[in-house]
């Protein structure tokens, strides 16, 4: 099933024109100037300190670098963080 499943995302993606991060469960991260990053679509949050914030995701995590970083709303599936970032990354796991 899962298999399927796999297989099926991308044609309703392409014959459907449906939103790529919602079907095929990818992160979209809106980054405002380098003081803002709001991210939809995480499976949650794996590291948080003043510098780093690395969420899980279904194709292995987001990395964000920066300083004085402060969650300003978490919810279940989004989060916004303030902060001055400098470096976003995708690790693949």
């Amino acid at each position: 099933m899962k298999k399927l499943q796999q297989r099926l995302r991308p044609w309703l993606v392409k014959y459907l024109a449906l939103p790529s991060d919602v079907v095929m469960e990818l992160p979209r991260i809106t980054i405002i100037g380098q003081i803002h990053v709001y991210i939809e679509n995480h499976k949650g949050l794996a590291v948080f300190t003043d510098d780093e914030l690395r969420l899980k995701t279904t194709k292995g995590y987001i990395q964000i670098k920066g300083s004085s970083f402060v969650l300003k709303m978490m919810l279940p599936e989004e989060i916004l963080l303030e902060g001055n970032i400098t470096d976003v990354k995708f690790i693949p796991g």
